[in-house]
C-alpha cells in the first residue's frame, strides 16, 4: 500500500514537473514610444542633418531613452515649433558651455571636471566632455576612453596610463559583480540593498574617470577595492548557499527515484 501511495506520488510529481517544463511565456508587448519629431525629421536629411541621428542611435544615449529634446530642449511632438526658443529649445552650445550643457545632468562628474586640470584649461585649448566621449555618439565610460592615441593628441601619455593602470582591477570587478548579482536576483535572491552599494561603488569609480590626480585615483582606486571586497563576500555567500540547495535538491530527487524504482520492484515481485 505505502508504495503504491509513493509511486502514484511520484508518477504525480512527475507529471507535474514535465508540464511546467512545456509552459511558454507569451511575450508582452511593450508599449509603443511615441518618436521626437527631431528624428523623425533629421533621419530624412542626407549628409550633414542627417548625420547625428546615425550617430546617436549607436550611443549610450540612445540605449537609455535619452533623445534630442532631453539635450536640446524645444518641443519634440511639434515640428512646427521643435526648435523654438519659446519650447525651450537650446541647440548646440559654445565650446565653453559644453560642460555646463551636460552637466545639467551629470552633475557630480561636472564638478570633477572644472576642478581638474581639464576643466582648469577650458577656453584655453583644453578639452570638453564631446572630446573624449563625442557629441551625438556619446560612448559609454569604460577605459578605453583612456588611450594613447586619444590623450597623447593633447599631452604626453604617462600620467593617463597610470591612472588607467590603476583603475583596470576594479571595472573588471564592478562588470562581474553586476552579473553575478543578476543571476542571483533571476534565481529568486533579494538583491536589491547589494545593487543599491554596487551602484553607489559605480558612481563613485566612474567619478574618477575625471579627475587626473594620478595619487588621488589610486587611493581612492584602493577604498573602492575594500569595498567591493565586502560585495565579493556577499555574493560568495549567497553563491555557496544556491549551490547546496542544487546539492540537497538533487539528493533528495534521487532518493524519490530510488523509493520509487524499489517500490515497483517490490510491486513485479509480489505480483
Amino acid at each position: 500500500m505505502i508504495c503504491r501511495i509513493l509511486s502514484r506520488g511520484f508518477s504525480a510529481i512527475a507529471f507535474a514537473g514535465i508540464a511546467l517544463m512545456l509552459v511558454v511565456q507569451s511575450a508582452v508587448a511593450a508599449e509603443p514610444v511615441n518618436k521626437p519629431v527631431c528624428l523623425s525629421c533629421h533621419a530624412s536629411q542626407q549628409g550633414k542633418g542627417g548625420r547625428p541621428v546615425v550617430a546617436w542611435q549607436n550611443s549610450i544615449h540612445a540605449q537609455n531613452g535619452i533623445s534630442c529634446n532631453h539635450c536640446h530642449g524645444g518641443d519634440p511632438s511639434d515640428s512646427v515649433n521643435a526648435m523654438s526658443p519659446e519650447r525651450g529649445f537650446l541647440g548646440a552650445p559654445k565650446e565653453a558651455a559644453v560642460p555646463a550643457f551636460c552637466g545639467r545632468c551629470h552633475v557630480g562628474i561636472r564638478d570633477d571636471y572644472l576642478n581638474s586640470a581639464h576643466g582648469r584649461a577650458l577656453g584655453r585649448g583644453g578639452p570638453t566632455c564631446v572630446t573624449c566621449h563625442g557629441s551625438h555618439d556619446v560612448r559609454k565610460v569604460t577605459l578605453d576612453l583612456i588611450n594613447e592615441k586619444r590623450c597623447s593628441s593633447c599631452h604626453p601619455y604617462a600620467r593617463a596610463g597610470a591612472i588607467k593602470e590603476a583603475m583596470a582591477t576594479n571595472e573588471s570587478r564592478i562588470v562581474q559583480m553586476e552579473r553575478d548579482l543578476a543571476r542571483l536576483r533571476q534565481k529568486g535572491v533579494d538583491t536589491a540593498e547589494q545593487e543599491k552599494k554596487l551602484f553607489a561603488l559605480k558612481n563613485r569609480y566612474h567619478r574618477l574617470f575625471h579627475n587626473v590626480d594620478v595619487n588621488r585615483v589610486v587611493g581612492e582606486e584602493a577604498a573602492i577595492g575594500k569595498e567591493l571586497d565586502a560585495q565579493r563576500t556577499f555574493l560568495t555567500d549567497r553563491q555557496n548557499e544556491q549551490h547546496q540547495r542544487k546539492v540537497w535538491g538533487a539528493l533528495v530527487v534521487g532518493l524519490l527515484l530510488l523509493v520509487a524504482l524499489a517500490c515497483h520492484l517490490l510491486k513485479k515481485t509480489y505480483e
